[in-house]
């Protein structure tokens, strides 16, 4: 997971200004990342600290507790799925290639931390902000999908569109969110047929 927090969050106690202070919010995000792959019971502040090489009171100074650390390892994870699709653009490609790009880059995102998405699926709590469909990270999410349905059928985005985006949306996350829970995300068949799913329905307008 890639995207750095430069901002105050709202689970942040302290907004990490300098340099420092981000690469020490930054160095504490991916120690609680690895930590949580190992399950939500044995999460603890201590074991993050210890394993980022910082203080228990320096932790304590941007998390305000380990639920608070637990949406930023969250949110780094949305972020990278932003990042992944942001990076995937329906211009100049054909169906098969878009959904191939899209499907890898997404597996990719989902293959760091083993484990990490089963906990962050079924085990750890989370902030009701994450599932408000209202939310900037939900809409910008289907309005993606739904912009790359309107491209394949050569036309500006409707509403049915986002329909059929939230179609994608769920297809996508369903069978590489179910894969991680086997431990099997990174399988070449699953992958595969995951691409040609996508690039069918993609296509049908084509």
């Amino acid at each position: 997971m890639s995207t750095r927090i430069a901002k105050q969050s709202t689970f942040m106690r302290k907004e990490p200004r300098q340099s420092r202070s981000r690469a020490t919010v930054e160095i504490i995000v991916q120690a609680g990342a690895r930590v949580l792959s190992d399950g939500y019971a044995g999460f603890t502040t201590n074991k993050v600290a210890n394993l980022a090489g910082v203080s228990i009171g320096s932790l304590y100074q941007y998390f305000p507790d380990k639920l608070s650390l637990v949406d930023a390892i969250r949110l780094r994870h949305l972020d990278d799925c932003l990042a992944v699709m942001r990076s995937v653009v329906a211009d100049g490609l054909c169906p098969v290639e878009f959904a191939t790009r899209l499907v890898k880059n997404m597996v990719a995102a989902h293959s760091v931390n083993p484990g990490l998405h089963r906990v962050l699926l079924d085990e750890a709590p989370g902030s009701a902000k994450y599932s408000d469909p209202a939310s900037s990270f939900e809409i910008e999410y289907i309005s993606y999908y739904a912009n790359a349905v309107a491209f394949y059928r050569s036309r500006k985005t409707q509403a049915r569109d986002h329909i059929s985006g939230r179609m994608l949306s769920d297809a996508i996350d369903g069978v590489i969110h179910n894969a991680a829970r086997r431990d099997d995300v990174c399988d070449d068949a699953t992958q595969s047929e995951l691409i040609k799913l996508v690039s069918v329905y993609l296509a049908e307008g084509v």
